[in-house]
């Protein structure tokens, strides 16, 4: 539940937060479209995909941004006292799934593009995969809006049936695709999944923290700071590493390209 009052550090450190995802994501936007060049056209939707991703995180995080500045106010000298909740507004945690229910899907189109593997492997892993994640999200929301923890509970344990299963589809199914990458691209894939174990993790432990009898303003502030952490390694850290593949991919495809790109990176700078 939202808490009534928050502390100026509390109220900063969630502020803060909010604002570095922002920064995050929209910079890595803006780096990978300037990037595109630099790698195959076959990679590019890719690329494409990721960019898409960080803007819509970014266009959320405002929003979310807005509503938390709004929902919270003090009437201190410099913000230098307790910050109440503000008449007739309110916290709106609804941006945040309404990003996941776009993002968390293409976030796995992101990986399934990037190997550029046959079409009907392409489509048999996105067929089982998007639906999964879309439907992790949505069995999320109902638990993370109640008061009650035994519905937070029971749709919690709902929304990791479709996680657990994602995770038998990237480290089995997929896993089987691996050998048929180049050999960076083996090692940089396989970290990425643990990327995306490690960062998908922290949601389902700052979703359950209610019921682990952590509560009041300091456990709604780990909650804030837990998915901004999570969502800029799961959407800015990882489109990083998923441009770093498409690259590996792009000089291993085209050895004229690969020399044309990396005489680029070792030309002096024209001062």
């Amino acid at each position: 539940m939202i808490p009534d009052i928050l502390s100026p550090g509390q109220y900063d450190t969630v502020y803060n937060s909010l604002s570095l995802v922002i920064a995050a994501q929209l910079f890595t936007a803006v780096f990978l479209l300037i990037s595109l060049p630099r790698i195959l056209p076959r990679y590019r939707q890719a690329i494409t995909v990721a960019i898409v991703v960080c803007g819509i995180a970014a266009y959320h995080y405002f929003r979310i941004f807005d509503s938390f500045k709004a929902a919270f106010v003090t009437e201190g000298v410099g913000g230098q006292a307790d910050y109440s909740q503000a008449v007739g507004e309110g916290f709106n945690e609804g941006y945040r799934y309404v990003d996941w229910l776009l993002t968390v899907p293409l976030l796995l189109v992101e990986l399934i593009a990037v190997l550029a593997l046959a079409r009907s492997v392409q489509r048999g892993l996105l067929v089982r995969l998007v639906p999964a994640a879309a439907l992790m999200i949505i069995l999320g929301y109902p638990g993370e809006i109640s008061g009650d923890n035994g519905i937070r509970g029971l749709f919690g344990l709902l929304s990791t049936i479709p996680f657990a299963y994602i995770l038998y589809v990237l480290f089995v199914q997929l896993g089987k695709s691996l050998n048929k990458q180049p050999v960076g691209v083996r090692r940089i894939l396989s970290q990425l999944r643990f990327l995306l174990l490690l960062s998908w993790g922290v949601y389902p432990i700052a979703y359950l923290l209610p019921l682990l009898d952590i509560a009041g303003p300091d456990a709604w502030v780990y909650k804030q700071v837990g998915y901004s952490i999570a969502d800029i390694l799961a959407k800015a850290v990882y489109a990083l590493i998923i441009f770093q593949v498409a690259r590996i991919k792009s000089f291993d495809d085209d050895p004229t390209f690969a020399g044309i790109e990396r005489s680029r990176d070792e030309a002096p700078a024209r001062v």
